[in-house]
């Protein structure tokens, strides 16, 4: 089972879309869910008033997690979106890769 609009079968890069594999999709949700929840709990030491080098760990946590997700997501979009535009000959595809990842290592 595939997500996404399955009327175009085209890649992310062309229509912003992307029909992600089952595996892929639950992959990354199961990994959201997880930092939804480490932010939960991070909230709920605040409420809680918890000592700030805690809170700053638990952050310090989420942003690593994030930064994972990242990597992943990176990743499955150079080996489909960004490789099927290449062998489409949407050479332009790289010029995209190239500001996506100047904007990430900010």
């Amino acid at each position: 089972m595939e997500h996404g609009n399955n009327e175009d079968k085209k890649c992310c890069c062309c229509e912003r879309k992307k029909q992600r594999q089952e595996k892929e999709y639950k992959d990354l949700v199961n990994r959201l869910s997880r930092i939804e929840g480490q932010v939960r709990g991070i909230k709920r030491m605040v409420e809680e008033d918890a000592y700030c080098t805690d809170i700053l760990m638990q952050v310090s946590a989420v942003n690593a997690a994030l930064n994972s997700f990242n990597k992943v997501l990176l990743a499955n979009h150079i080996k489909t979106c960004v490789r099927q535009d290449i062998l489409d000959g949407r050479e332009e595809t790289v010029d995209d890769l190239v500001v996506t990842l100047q904007k990430l290592m900010k």
